[in-house]
């Protein structure tokens, strides 16, 4: 099984993408545990909502993992819940880094965003191209310290389908 995540900031395509790739290649495709938190409790998320959307993220990893699909997409993973706790909340349980350290992804494609527009959505928070880069930067940063597979996708929205589409299929040929 490959592990593939889609990561970046906000509003710069990991949904439509993952989508995209799993209309392409298959496989089982596990989407954002957050997204539906949010939609199920109606409000803003808090600090001690960061553990159950963390554990629910890894429960539908976990569930899919086990399906043993040939390819696995993850249209995020625990990096994200990090950095938006780290963001949002000026912390973030420890646990979380040891969590994802402890797993295995084969590639991670990490979307810029520069060259799309940012489209509220009702749950976005980060309008400012200056805090999506922010958060692209430790992004890439976390996974550079931590040695994690990593290719940045830039460009508009047909050259980042290019770029995944190009990096998935060398990847499945590993």
């Amino acid at each position: 099984m490959k592990v593939l995540v889609l990561t970046g900031p906000e509003s710069s395509g990991k949904s439509w993408l993952a989508a995209e790739l799993q209309q392409q290649f298959g496989g089982a495709l596990v989407g954002e545990y957050v997204r539906w938190f949010i939609e199920q409790e109606a409000r803003d998320t808090c600090p001690a909502d960061i553990p159950e959307i963390a554990r629910g993220q890894l429960q539908w990893e976990d569930d899919a993992r086990a399906l043993g699909p040939p390819l696995l997409i993850l249209d995020t993973h625990l990096l994200s819940n990090m950095l938006w706790s780290q963001t949002l909340f000026g912390d973030c349980p420890a646990w979380l880094e040891q969590a994802l350290l402890a797993r295995h992804y084969d590639l991670h494609l990490l979307l810029s965003p520069e060259q799309v527009d940012w489209t509220d959505d009702g749950q976005r928070c980060q309008p400012e191209l200056d805090e999506r880069r922010a958060f692209f930067n430790a992004t890439q940063a976390w996974l550079e310290q931590h040695q994690q597979p990593v290719q940045v996708l830039q460009g508009d929205w047909t050259e980042r389908r290019l770029q995944a589409l190009q990096a998935v299929a060398l990847l499945l040929e590993r």
